[in-house]
């Protein structure tokens, strides 16, 4: 689905009606490309209190922003020499932020670099997590990031996004793929959010432009929209995907697992020996082990709690939260051939309606929550097992069910976020194939938003 209105306003005659009038102007957003680099100009890097992971943080970008100058500056509040530079991105490490004045250095360390930002470009702060703070000061300073994020992503214009990572004592290594993601193109929709990376034995992919080299990944919901987009996320990065979706939709479904050399299988998720079926599958195709498993299979049946009768409500919850429960319970059985290997990947595909509600739409808000406090619970349980369960969730995504909203219901979800606009469904594969990733391996039982930092929710 196109979005005229910033089609018009990003034209050359619209852009001059817009700025006669004082129409906000949604920048088309930097996606991810194999043939761009990860970062779209120079970078600099600070650090508040003495910036401790300062090295990891720098080794990290020094490999990957090779067209890039890496300046680091520590606890000042000048910009650097050649400030007139603009900036593709910022990073500050505030992990040993523990006082009111570590926030003073932290303001006085960003501020100049706000006027200065490329459009798209990224600002990523790093900090400890509070609830591992003894002290409540050290403990109150930490949260405090999370509203300098918030409302400085609600700040940036041009499409720029800024997001925290609050990194566990000793991580180290198990940073890198979630900065790489933060501060690339492929996190283009993710604004304003919090991710929690704890230390986690970590194998870089030899190449970080495929890093599903020889994986087996199981997509549900495979034959359209976000799921036919996740499925060419994770072909175009070197998996073998098999596409898997309902009966009715065989042809669409062959169509995308054609045309990536994937494998359609057709089944209905809802059925009782789905789980089985897959693993048997696996088993007999692709040598007995799942790498990846996603859960994006879902549907809506809105009505007004009050009109929604037993039918509405159990296909809903059935096909969105009953069928992925019953899967894993097949597909993370250690003792079953065809099931999730060790240091496998499991990620669900929730809702911001899962977060915020959403009226009319009791039925599919239950089942959207529902995934996360599955995922928050099943991260634990699988942990000894080096597997990882996270969760995403879409806010307003360009697709054929939102096509169909109402002209003013639609035109409200594009503009209620920080980015003016609405998601693409390559936003939400690009999140997903972050988490599944291997180098991933320090964040799990989380939720990330892929809704351009809405309004609705936290």
């Amino acid at each position: 689905m196109r979005d005229r209105y910033s089609d018009m306003v990003n034209s050359r005659s619209g852009g001059v009606l817009a700025g006669m009038l004082g129409l906000p102007r949604p920048v088309r957003l930097r996606r991810y490309a194999a043939s761009e680099p990860l970062l779209a100009g120079p970078v600099v890097v600070r650090g508040v209190a003495g910036g401790p992971l300062l090295p990891e943080i720098k080794r990290v970008l020094t490999s990957v922003a090779a067209a890039a100058v890496v300046t680091t500056e520590t606890d000042s509040s000048q910009p650097a020499s050649g400030s007139t530079s603009r900036l593709g991105a910022v990073v500050i490490d505030a992990s040993a932020a523990r006082t009111l004045g570590d926030l003073e250095s932290l303001r006085a360390s960003l501020s100049p670099c706000l006027r200065r930002l490329d459009p798209c470009a990224r600002i990523v702060l790093v900090g400890t997590p509070p609830e591992s703070m003894a002290d409540p000061t050290a403990a109150a300073v930490q949260r405090a990031l999370e509203g300098i994020i918030r409302s400085v992503a609600k700040e940036l214009r041009d499409g720029a996004t800024a997001n925290l990572v609050y990194a566990g004592q000793g991580c180290g290594a198990a940073l890198e793929s979630t900065l790489r993601f933060l501060l690339s193109a492929r996190s283009a929709y993710v604004d304003g959010q919090v991710v929690r990376v704890v230390p986690a034995a970590v194998t870089p992919p030899a190449d970080w432009c495929r890093p599903f080299e020889g994986k087996v990944v199981v997509v549900t919901g495979a034959a359209r929209g976000i799921g036919a987009s996740i499925v060419g996320v994770f072909a175009r990065d070197g998996a073998h995907v098999i596409c898997l979706d309902v009966p009715a939709a065989g042809d669409a479904l062959a169509r995308v697992a054609n045309r990536v050399g994937g494998t359609a299988l057709q089944l209905d998720i809802t059925a009782a020996d789905a789980g089985q079926r897959i693993a048997a599958h696996v088993a007999q195709r692709h040598g007995g082990q799942l790498d990846v498993l996603v859960h994006n299979a879902g549907i809506t049946r809105d009505k007004l709690l009050v009109n929604t009768d037993a039918d509405r409500w159990g296909s809903v919850l059935g096909v969105n939260l009953g069928a992925q429960l019953r899967m894993n319970d097949v597909l993370l059985d250690p003792q079953r051939k065809g099931a999730l290997a060790d240091g496998g990947r499991v990620v669900s595909v929730s809702s911001t309606s899962g977060i915020a509600g959403n009226r009319g739409q009791a039925n599919y808000a239950a089942s959207k929550a529902g995934i996360i406090g599955m995922v928050q619970s099943l991260a634990a349980q699988v942990a000894d097992r080096g597997i990882t369960v996270n969760a995403v969730a879409p806010g307003f995504i360009e697709t054929e069910m939102t096509a169909r909203m109402p002209l003013a219901t639609r035109e409200l979800g594009r503009r209620i976020n920080s980015l003016g606009q609405g998601g693409q469904p390559v936003d939400v594969a690009e999140t997903i194939a972050w988490l599944a990733q291997s180098a991933s391996a320090g964040v799990s039982g989380q939720v990330v938003r892929v809704c351009g930092q809405s309004l609705l929710g936290a």
